[in-house]
C-alpha cells in the first residue's frame, strides 16, 4: 500500500527541493560572475607573497653599452644625448651628473646608466612594467573607494560561494559524509600556523 505524504510534509519537501535548486543556481552564477576577480586576487596574491624575492610590478632590464666621452669637463647635455641616440635612448634622457671623478650617471625614463669615463663602459638598469600583473597588483591594494565597494561585494559573494559550495552535492560525496573531512583539514591548516607562529 502506497504511503502518501501529508500536505505539510509535501510543502517542506517542495520547499527543500526549491531551496537546493536556488543554492545550486547561486553557487553557479556567482562563480561565473566573479571568476575574473578571483583570478586577479589569486594571481596578484601569489606575486605579492614573494616581495622579498622579486619586484612583482617591474622587471629589471640590464645592459652594457659602450660610450665615447671626452674629459668630464667637456661633456655637455647635447653630447650626452648624441651618445644616447646611438643606442636609441636620446628621447628617454632626463638628466646627468658626476657622482665621482671619472664616473657619470645618466637618468633616463624608468632607469639609470652608470658610465666609467675612462673605459667608456656603461651599465644600464631599466625598469619595465610587467604587463597585466602590474595592473592586477594595483587592484589588489584597493586603490579607490569604487574598488573598495566592489571588493566588499566580492567578499560577501565569496562567503556565499563557499557556503553554497558545501551543500551543492548530496549522497556519498556530499558534505556530511565526505566533504566534512576535507573542510576540517583545510580549516586546520591556518589554525596550526596561528598556534605555531602567532600565539
Amino acid at each position: 500500500m502506497k504511503k502518501h505524504c501529508s500536505f505539510r510534509q509535501c510543502f517542506f519537501l517542495c520547499l527543500f527541493m526549491k531551496w537546493r535548486k536556488l543554492n545550486s543556481i547561486l553557487h553557479r552564477d556567482l562563480g561565473y560572475f566573479f571568476t575574473g576577480v578571483i583570478l586577479i586576487y589569486a594571481i596578484s596574491g601569489l606575486a605579492i607573497n614573494h616581495l622579498r624575492d622579486w619586484n612583482p610590478n617591474y622587471s629589471v632590464e640590464t645592459k652594457t653599452i659602450k660610450f665615447v666621452f671626452p674629459d668630464d669637463k667637456l661633456i655637455t647635455e647635447d653630447l650626452v644625448k648624441s651618445e644616447l641616440a646611438k643606442s636609441g635612448l636620446a628621447e628617454e634622457f632626463k638628466k646627468y651628473y658626476f657622482p665621482h671623478e671619472g664616473q657619470m650617471k645618466i637618468f633616463i625614463k624608468d632607469g639609470t646608466i652608470k658610465i666609467n669615463l675612462k673605459t667608456g663602459k656603461g651599465f644600464m638598469e631599466k625598469l619595465t612594467r610587467r604587463p597585466l600583473l602590474a595592473e592586477m597588483n594595483y587592484l589588489h591594494y584597493n586603490p579607490n573607494i569604487w574598488w573598495t565597494i566592489y571588493s566588499d561585494i566580492f567578499a560577501v559573494a565569496l562567503i556565499i560561494i563557499a557556503i553554497t559550495g558545501l551543500i551543492v552535492l548530496k549522497g556519498k560525496k556530499g558534505f556530511k559524509r565526505y566533504g566534512i573531512w576535507l573542510f576540517l583539514g583545510g580549516f586546520l591548516v591556518p589554525v596550526v600556523i596561528l598556534i605555531l607562529f602567532y600565539y
